[in-house]
């Protein structure tokens, strides 16, 4: 996309290096990552021993050293450990609690200690068996706990269906996403507890208040609570059903990290690395499944440009700037033959078509070389399966290249009226590159402002302030 950051869209978008569409309808949303889970307010417990094979230094840490290995493992390692002991104590409260407290713990133990080599395995091992404790009080589980001090637990079913997910954190992803939720509430949910997001940032990812989302995410883990429905793998029949709304939520944990909203990096590379390593996992689960594949192409052939979306300097780049010999070709080799299937038989899917989009804009050799009148063809047909405003956005962009910016700027201003994209900080600075463009440099120097006041993203901010430079002698 021409004057917006390529860094400002998501996958499949006419960017191309964006992130994955966000869409302003919960129905539609693809779901963020969010708030970290802060370490609550509390006494500090006594501290876990550390596991086997950990490292233990004769000194302690320093508190800064400590509370950045702490910061580090809670943005890296939050999902895996709550999975993990989710498997344990078989409750999501319970589990949460005891990850929280795990965390506490270590902010004493590794000041005095020192960091654990390997802080992720320190950190399960506290909170798994703070879990088994709690279930050691409660009198009423107690029969079941010669099977909770095993390793691992036992299968759920005698036909295996627990070793059907190999990992516990799409195991727990599979779990939330349970049928009884509402859509909206089950993508939340999910990047909530596993994902670690915060409130703000899926708040963002679906185009809400964060007071609005937290109500949702709280609304949630009571029906949960409610309905007593079970955190268990579901069974191999019941993956189908659930499908979809684990691909949005992978698709928005990789968004998320792609065009991380707020922060100083342009790129969470821990988020994007997780979803595509998810990604994988169900495409390797779920074979016949084309919109699986179809995720996993997306993915691919979003990040394989990851390296020519800056400069040395760190300056965001526009994808008419990148240098495409920087792209990673093995993975843009790898979703295009993913592709090829996804859309082979029957009606694609819109992950499907988003990466044929993104296809297209990988093989391009040069951005002038684009096709762009196929570009309009294939969000025609994505917004028929995924009927979204930013999807209407990131077509509106394509359009310019075809029509030109006017034609564009009318749907543009049909987008506006609309108002479901209020807030949506790529909805203004599309429109002001669309104006740049035809030489309106008041208007557009107005338009990049409230994009700059709508962005928190400190790589995005420093391009639109750049753009407000540029155009701030013509505009006084």
């Amino acid at each position: 996309m021409t004057g917006q950051p390529d860094r400002g869209r998501r996958p499949g978008s006419s960017s191309a290096s964006g992130p994955a569409f966000r869409p302003a309808d919960p129905a539609a949303a693809r779901g963020g990552p969010a708030g970290q889970h802060h370490l609550r307010d509390q006494p500090v417990p006594p501290a876990a021993p550390p596991p086997a094979g950990s490292h233990r230094p004769a000194a302690g840490g320093s508190h800064e050293d400590v509370a950045a290995a702490i910061a580090d493992a809670h943005r890296r390692e939050w999902g895996f450990v709550l999975a993990a002991t989710t498997r344990v104590a078989r409750d999501i409260d319970i589990a949460e609690e005891c990850v929280q407290d795990a965390y506490v713990a270590a902010l004493d133990a590794w000041t005095r200690q020192g960091v654990p080599r390997n802080p992720a395995a320190w950190l399960t091992t506290a909170a798994r068996r703070k879990a088994l404790d709690a279930l050691r009080r409660d009198r009423t589980l107690r029969a079941k706990l010669p099977l909770l001090i095993e390793p691992e637990p036992a299968p759920l079913s005698a036909d295996g269906d627990d070793q059907a997910i190999p990992d516990d954190r799409l195991r727990l992803i599979f779990t939330c996403c349970h049928p009884a939720l509402a859509r909206e509430a089950q993508v939340a949910l999910t990047l909530r507890l596993v994902c670690g997001l915060t409130t703000a940032e899926i708040a963002q990812a679906f185009l809400v208040s964060e007071a609005t989302m937290a109500a949702r995410v709280t609304r949630a883990k009571r029906k949960i609570s409610a309905a007593r429905i079970a955190y268990r793998v579901p069974a191999a029949r019941e993956l189908p059903d659930r499908l979809d709304a684990v691909l949005t939520v992978i698709h928005l944990v990789f968004t998320t990290g792609h065009a991380a909203p707020i922060g100083p990096e342009l790129v969470r590379d821990d988020l994007v690395d997780r979803a595509i390593a998810l990604a994988r996992m169900v495409r390797v689960l779920m074979p016949d499944e084309r919109e699986a594949r179809g995720l996993l192409a997306l993915l691919l052939l979003t990040d394989a440009r990851r390296p020519g979306r800056q400069d040395a300097s760190g300056r965001l780049l526009l994808l008419e700037e990148q240098d495409r010999s920087r792209w990673d070709q093995a993975m843009i080799a790898e979703g295009i033959s993913l592709v090829t299937g996804a859309l082979r038989g029957g009606r694609p899917g819109r992950f499907g078509l988003q990466a044929a989009i993104a296809g297209l804009h990988d093989e391009a050799p040069a951005y002038g070389d684009t096709d762009w009148p196929q570009l309009v063809a294939l969000y025609d047909a994505l917004l028929r399966v995924w009927p979204s405003p930013v999807v209407a956005l990131n077509r509106a962009v394509a359009v310019a290249m075809v029509d030109g910016p006017a034609a564009a700027l009318a749907e543009i201003s049909e987008l506006e009226r609309d108002g479901r994209l209020a807030g949506y900080r790529y909805l203004p600075a599309v429109k002001a590159d669309l104006l740049r463009r035809l030489g309106h440099r008041r208007q557009a120097a107005e338009a990049y402002q409230a994009a700059l006041e709508l962005a928190e993203n400190a790589a995005e901010r420093a391009f639109l302030a750049g753009r407000i430079s540029e155009l701030e002698p013509a505009s006084r």
